[in-house]
């Protein structure tokens, strides 16, 4: 059984994702051992409810040393579902190849710090994109400059909103998400 250790900031609607694919066994042979957060949040109540164990380190400079403390050793992945603080270079080093995000747009186009949410989804229409998705990607020290390991698109019309993109992208990240961990996990 693979152990995976899930690092929240916000609702945690990809964190109940995961939850929901390890049950229905489209994730295979993994179980979450670990919800982090760095703020008071919904995604803890989350893991909270599944009898998942969980743990608050506020944000901070110190936010990396303190979560390096408490990761199990025999953690197999570390995803951050939602995630929005930085790691540290040390922690990121430490886990090389066992870290991964996903990023709400195509990677390498807007990425990097500031490049969350909203952000990413009003910097696309202003651009006029003709199309956007999701990528998950391992996580460098460089912030989204990891391998991408899966991506998915969509076309971008001219009736696209924020909001909008923000509905489309999440239900490509509902669709890639499990997909990426298993193929991460060796488990395809």
């Amino acid at each position: 059984m693979k152990n995976i250790v899930i690092l929240v900031s916000g609702s945690g609607t990809n964190l109940q994702r995961i939850i929901d694919t390890i049950d229905s066994g489209e994730i295979q042979n993994a179980k979450v051992s670990l919800v982090v957060a760095d703020r008071e949040c919904y995604g803890l109540e989350r893991a909270k409810n599944h009898n998942i164990k969980t743990a608050l380190i506020p944000r901070g400079k110190n936010f990396s040393s303190e979560l390096g403390k408490i990761i199990p050793e025999n953690t197999d992945l570390i995803v951050l579902a939602g995630f929005l603080s930085i790691l540290k270079p040390e922690f990121v080093e430490s886990w090389a190849g066992k870290i991964i995000n996903i990023h709400p747009a195509l990677l390498p186009k807007y990425g990097g710090k500031g490049m969350w949410g909203h952000h990413v989804h009003n910097a696309v229409i202003e651009a006029k994109e003709k199309e956007s998705g999701a990528t998950v990607h391992f996580v460098t020290v460089g912030i989204d400059e990891g391998e991408a390991i899966l991506q998915k698109s969509f076309e971008v019309t001219e009736s696209d909103t924020p909001e909008t993109l923000a509905e489309k992208v999440h239900k490509i990240e509902y669709e890639i998400f499990p997909i990426a961990i298993n193929k991460v996990l060796g488990n395809n």
